[in-house]
């Protein structure tokens, strides 16, 4: 009887120490493979119109991550297929069957009825998102030469007293909106800003004259970068505005004059 509870109890000790030393064992899982997460760009080239549309999308003049750390490319994706070609769609479909399916977009705002709110808002949304992609490109920003120079000198002082005007205009345009450069009917210099898709050619909106250079501060053209913090958006803004195109402009603007 003694021998049975003896043989017992060293049977008991022999498996808790086979359980510790379970217990103590350390069991490497290994982890999954990471993977590196690639967002596929598309190409801008392949952004189209609806089949029958009087305007067409403008090429972009660039590829979406061109602009690159300043406006990153999502949000150029994004905002030229999706905000740019639904403005150019729904244009199209406002104007089919009218004379403006016949005249250019310039000559649409000089005639057209502000009340037109179909028009008026995706016309100005076409037109504006053309021209502000028009005057930014890569490994440009700087400060301007030539013609335009002079001219921002002559009528804010400075380059840097031109930018701080600007930049504080952009940032006081409440909600949706553009802020503008413009040649006014005198020749001169002006900032101004429009709200929603307006623009400076709207000549019934009474601050009007001939654009040269934009920025868009609708949220979508900067918010998925830097949220709420629109002046960071109009700092980088500068680091890739096309000097040579707003020259271009202006000189086109004031030969006229």
């Amino acid at each position: 009887m003694k021998k049975l509870i003896l043989s017992a109890l060293i049977v008991s000790t022999l498996l808790s120490c086979n359980n510790s030393k379970k217990l103590e064992e350390v069991v490497e899982v290994p982890l999954p493979e990471t993977e590196e997460v690639v967002t596929e760009m598309g190409n801008p080239a392949d952004v189209k119109v609806d089949e029958g549309g009087a305007f067409e999308m403008i090429a972009l003049p660039y590829a979406y991550n061109a602009l690159e750390p300043h406006i990153d490319a999502k949000t150029m994706e994004i905002h030229f297929s999706k905000h740019h070609l639904a403005y150019a769609n729904n244009l199209n479909k406002a104007i089919a069957g009218t004379e403006m399916a016949n005249m250019s977009i310039e000559d649409i705002f000089k005639k057209l009825d502000l009340e037109n709110k179909a028009v008026r808002n995706n016309g100005g949304g076409y037109y504006n998102h053309n021209f502000f992609w028009e005057i930014m490109a890569s490994n440009k920003g700087g400060e301007p030469t030539g013609a335009v120079a002079e001219a921002i000198t002559k009528d804010f002082g400075s380059f840097a007293d031109f930018k701080t005007q600007f930049v504080d205009a952009a940032m006081k345009q409440f909600g949706s909106g553009w802020a503008w450069l413009i040649v006014d009917k005198t020749g001169k210099l002006a900032i101004t800003t429009t709200a929603n898709q307006d623009n400076p050619l709207m000549t019934k909106l009474g601050n009007t004259g001939t654009p040269i250079l934009a920025v868009d501060v609708w949220e979508h053209a900067y918010y998925l970068k830097h949220q709420n913090k629109r002046k960071d958006y109009l700092e980088g803004f500068f680091n890739v505005i096309n000097w040579d195109k707003v020259t271009e402009k202006y000189t086109a603007a004031t030969a006229v004059k």
